[in-house]
């Protein structure tokens, strides 16, 4: 078999755009793979936090939030809405902004370094997003991640211990450290083979095409 090529990703689980972008590297990968390629992409998440000050139970909506924290009109803020909510549509994904919890996703971010140890972190962090974004869970609670581990076949105990302990805050923190070195300001952000870099939630023909442009430099 070829050498991989890997795909590093940078971005939260609380990021809209992050799903989106989730999505449309699958579509790319599972099109690059059509092409007769014997070339596998691997992918690798990274932690980014786009609100450390967030508090684990906000009171208010992600409309609250923006109108108070970001300086946004409340119409603003139902119209951007409504464009998000069709452009993840049209990725097979439905948000539901509506019932949404906003909240703090330090332990998220452990429970995926931790999930990566178990060779489930691509699952862990599938189930955690559409947990927060569709299913409109609390994903900032340790009893509920617990449970979407224990959902992708995680030991519920163990996740417990795990979060409670800040087991993984180091790996969680090299992530950011990472970014920042590489100045990611934004997410979802790709690193591709260790070589190009890609910002924001791109049509997937930008990844296939990044994709081939490898494969001929390797050539």
């Amino acid at each position: 078999m070829n050498e991989p090529i890997k795909v590093d990703i940078w971005s939260d689980v609380a990021c809209p755009w992050c799903y989106i972008g989730k999505r449309k590297l699958e579509t790319a990968i599972k099109t690059f793979a059509a092409e007769g390629t014997e070339t596998p992409v691997t992918v690798e998440y990274h932690s980014f936090l786009l609100n450390p000050e967030m508090p684990v139970d906000y009171e208010g909506g992600q409309t609250d939030y923006l109108v108070q924290h970001k300086g946004i009109s409340r119409e603003q803020v139902i119209s951007m809405t409504a464009r998000l909510k069709g452009i993840a549509a049209e990725v097979g994904l439905d948000y539901d902004f509506e019932h949404m919890h906003m909240t703090n996703t330090v332990l998220a971010h452990q429970l995926l370094q931790y999930a990566k140890t178990k060779g489930k972190q691509v699952q862990m962090k599938e189930r955690i997003m559409a947990a927060h974004f569709v299913e409109a869970l609390h994903v900032g609670r340790i009893d509920v991640l617990a449970q979407l581990a224990a959902d992708v076949g995680l030991d519920r105990t163990e996740v417990v211990k795990v979060l409670e302990s800040g087991e993984f805050l180091p790996e969680f923190e090299a992530d950011l450290d990472q970014a920042r070195a590489y100045g990611i300001g934004g997410v979802p952000f790709f690193v591709i083979d260790g070589k190009y870099g890609v910002s924001g939630a791109q049509n997937p023909d930008v990844f296939v095409n990044a994709f081939n442009q490898i494969l001929e430099e390797r050539n």
